[in-house]
């Protein structure tokens, strides 16, 4: 990457704005940003009207989502950063073809939301949603809870689908508990990280018989999409728990709901669903033996620190010509 001099100014367009307030770009960003390299002119907005009008001169774009012909009119980008993990809304074919570089927040949002995946194996394992549903009834329902069968983390197996900046903080953490863990990634030929043992997605048929939670870790692509549908949901184990803490696209909906109804599998946690926010008429809001968080894994009080710290850190490495961190290969797209 060729070195940009620190006397030259270097316009940054950003567009980081969200209904849900985490989300939204901190009122301190812009000036911090302009405190800590004052050789940056950032313009930051609350939506994309006349994007194409400001962007023709930024070489840095901040933002998540970018479509095709806003590519094309960012004659002079030379680097976009995307404050999300997922770069799906990104990838249009013009991107592709460029030689703009992305990089993500993988790192800022991973070991987060391995913690939540964590958190709801023992939730769905020691039945914490039925215990806080007979609490609000003030029912001490001892029972009841014996019935659903609590079922023990230490030496039951976990299947890791997807060991990137969720799956091996899991993975690591799920072992030190005792857990067998399967990973499930692109190329086992990396190896298992902390794993017990690493397959390719052709072993998938092979990986879920044997589980007794699946936890979806991994990025959209197209080889992603519906990854687990029918045919896979048949090959669980009927006690077997499905989590799912990356996009809602992984699942083939209807047919979980399906296997939820008709127990064909032990449970579902779901974090994430095709359209967010959930509609309140959704069936999924109606099924027993589902957990339900609102798309929070990601959530946490210090997630803009540690997003400025890296991108700061990736700033500090655009001006002077080394290697950006987190780098996204286009071509995979994550």
């Amino acid at each position: 990457m060729a070195q940009t001099s620190a006397s030259r100014r270097v316009r940054v367009f950003s567009v980081i704005h969200h209904g849900f307030s985490l989300w939204h770009a901190p009122d301190w960003l812009k000036p911090r940003l302009e405190r800590d390299f004052p050789q940056l002119e950032i313009r930051l907005h609350d939506n994309y009207d006349d994007l194409e009008r400001w962007i023709g001169d930024a070489e840095i774009f901040l933002g998540w989502s970018l479509r095709g012909p806003q590519v094309k009119a960012a004659r002079k980008l030379r680097w976009i950063h995307s404050t999300a993990a997922a770069v799906h809304q990104l990838m249009s074919p013009e991107l592709a073809a460029s030689d703009i570089m992305v990089t993500n927040a993988r790192s800022v949002h991973g070991p987060v939301v391995a913690e939540h995946a964590l958190a709801l194996i023992f939730a769905a394992s020691k039945r914490l949603s039925w215990c806080a549903h007979f609490a609000g009834q003030k029912h001490w329902a001892q029972n009841e809870i014996w019935d659903l069968r609590p079922l023990e983390i230490a030496g039951a197996t976990l299947a890791v689908i997807g060991l990137g900046s969720i799956g091996e903080p899991l993975a690591r953490n799920a072992a030190a508990l005792g857990m067998r863990v399967l990973a499930v990634r692109e190329h086992p030929e990396r190896g298992p990280g902390p794993a017990h043992e690493v397959f390719g997605p052709a072993a998938l048929s092979k990986v879920l018989p044997a589980s007794d939670f699946i936890v979806l870790a991994a990025p959209v692509t197209a080889h992603t999409e519906n990854l687990i549908a029918a045919p896979q949901l048949a090959q669980m184990k009927p006690t077997a728990w499905l989590i799912n803490v990356s996009r809602g696209s992984l699942i083939d909906e209807p047919a979980l709901l399906r296997a939820l109804r008709q127990r064909k599998i032990g449970g579902a946690a779901l974090d994430v669903f095709h359209q967010e926010p959930l509609p309140a008429e959704s069936e999924f809001w109606r099924v027993p033996n589902l957990l339900i968080t609102p798309h929070t894994a990601g959530l946490t009080e210090k997630m803009w620190e540690r997003q400025y710290a890296l991108l700061g850190e990736n700033m500090r490495r655009f001006f002077a010509g080394r290697p950006l961190l987190n780098l996204v290969d286009k071509s995979c797209g994550y």
